[in-house]
This record gives structure tokens, C-alpha cells and sequence, in this order.
């Protein structure tokens, strides 16, 4: 079970007590999507017991958008880590697949 407590001075600071699991990540996403845009959001994990795969990947992509992750267990951060590996790594095999020729035609989009 999630337990999520919100505090507001100057930024927004959701902390999270407890298990994160996927079925969380909308809730999450929903109370993110109530904020103002101009306030800054943080996510503070200090009373994080477990986390599944899909809420690491929903706090790898909450970094992504500028969220910052405070007092983040080093077992999640790890894995937010390998994640990030991981997908790099699929990026790379995609771009591989592609003919000389594809990736000229796409570098050449690029300039344009």
C-alpha cells in the first residue's frame, strides 16, 4: 500500500511512504497532472519499501521531465540506472539495424 502526503513551499514535495506498484504510477500521474506547470515537483522516497518495475520506470521518466527524486533508496536508483542502460542499449540495436542508407537519409532530416 502507497501512502502519499503533499507539502507546498515554493515547490511541491509529494512523499511517498510504502510499496509502489502500477497501479500507483496513475494516481501519481494524476495528482502531477493537478500541479501548476510553473511549480517545481519532487518526489521524495525516503519511506519507500518496494518499488516494482513499472514504477521504476515511471521514476526514471519522472526525472526525465524534470522531476527530482529526493532520499531515493540505492536499490531503486540502481535499478532506475540499468533502465537507463537498457534503453540506450535498445536505441543503439534500432539505429544498427538501419542500412548506411537509412542513417544518411535520417542525419541529412536532421540538417534540414
Amino acid at each position: 500500500m502507497l501512502k502519499i502526503q503533499r507539502s507546498a513551499n515554493g515547490k511541491v514535495v509529494f512523499t511517498l511512504s510504502g510499496r509502489i506498484e502500477a497501479e500507483d504510477v496513475t494516481e501519481l500521474q494524476r495528482l502531477f497532472e493537478l500541479e501548476s506547470v510553473a511549480r517545481h515537483l519532487v518526489l521524495d522516497l525516503e519511506d519507500v519499501t518496494l518499488a516494482d518495475r513499472d514504477a521504476v520506470n515511471f521514476l526514471m521518466r519522472c526525472e526525465q521531465n524534470d522531476i527530482r527524486l529526493e532520499n531515493c533508496p540505492p536499490y531503486i536508483r540502481e535499478w532506475i540506472e540499468r533502465e537507463k542502460g537498457a534503453q540506450q542499449a535498445e536505441k543503439g540495436a534500432q539505429q544498427a539495424e538501419k542500412g548506411p542508407n537509412d542513417l544518411k537519409r535520417s542525419l541529412r532530416r536532421r540538417r534540414q
